[in-house]
């Protein structure tokens, strides 16, 4: 098992400007759709608790880019677990294209800073992160 958990994405046009590459804000997408895959696989009782009265804010992102992708250009977005406090968790993301027959490129790395709260919407507190999502983040600890 490798040390990240992976999401794999193919560019589309719709995800381009008109210059031809990436739209910025694409890359905080995907990153949330690799947070939505790793719950699907790996800890669908999170999801379950989502369905109850837990709560993932988003307090912080960001993204670094060091390269220019285009349409269908294949990509691995790669998430690793860098902190995990009470309440809150850490990732990091490294979006690296996948050449075939030439290797991999770091093209972009970002972070996302979440909270797990709980309660209704008018009066959400702070919550621990739940212990099913504890045990699934283990090994992407960096």
């Amino acid at each position: 098992m490798s040390d990240y958990y992976e999401y794999l994405h193919t560019v589309g046009f719709e995800e381009t400007n008109i210059v031809g590459n990436v739209y910025y804000v694409n890359y905080l997408r995907w990153q949330g759709r690799c947070r939505e895959m790793f719950l699907k696989e790996r800890a669908p009782e999170v999801l379950a608790d989502l369905q109850d009265d837990l709560k993932l804010f988003t307090l912080k992102v960001d993204c670094e880019f060091f390269a220019e992708i285009t349409a269908f250009d294949e990509l691995s977005i790669r998430m690793r677990l860098v902190d995990l406090a009470q309440t809150q968790v850490e990732f990091s993301f490294d979006y690296v294209r996948l050449n075939p027959g030439e290797g991999e490129t770091l093209v972009a790395r970002g972070r996302q800073r979440v909270a797990c709260m709980r309660g209704p919407n008018t009066r959400t507190a702070p919550a621990r992160v739940p212990e099913s999502l504890v045990r699934a983040l283990e090994p992407y600890a960096s």
